[in-house]
């Protein structure tokens, strides 16, 4: 996709702000719509857009293939981590109130985790998934 100046372009502009609108939905996920899910989804998708545009090679050195699976395993480490800490803190596994001592807080802060972390698993596999089928063939 070399020769198509204006995608390049356009795409340079966009993609900055895609994955910016993906952090202000993993943020913003706790007081309205959206959440880890919904990041995840929407920064993969700034990752395929770039593979897209500039080159699936390109887009490998930039999402290396090791650290994204290593990415998808930190997610749910992070997730499956903060119901662990939970239960050794005498609560029931993702009992967030736990995890501060005041237990809005504690909520506050056992959400933020999980969201983080399904946003970051979310992500990873998409982009795994991108990967692995636009390279069938090409090996």
């Amino acid at each position: 996709m070399k020769h198509h100046l204006v995608l390049r372009v356009v795409s340079k502009l966009l993609i900055p702000f895609i994955l910016l609108f993906a952090l202000y939905v993993q943020f913003h996920g706790d007081y309205g719509p959206g959440g880890g899910f919904q990041a995840g989804v929407i920064f993969g998708a700034g990752f395929i857009l770039y593979a897209l545009i500039f080159g699936l090679e390109t887009a490998r050195k930039v999402a290396r293939p090791a650290v994204i699976r290593v990415l998808v395993a930190v997610g749910v480490l992070i997730y499956g981590g903060v119901g662990v800490v939970s239960l050794l803190l005498g609560g029931r596994y993702l009992d967030y109130s736990l995890l501060a001592h005041v237990p809005a807080h504690g909520q506050h802060l056992g959400i933020a985790l999980i969201e983080f972390g399904v946003g970051t698993t979310v992500a990873a596999v998409m982009i795994t998934i991108f990967f692995a089928y636009a390279g069938r063939g090409r090996r």
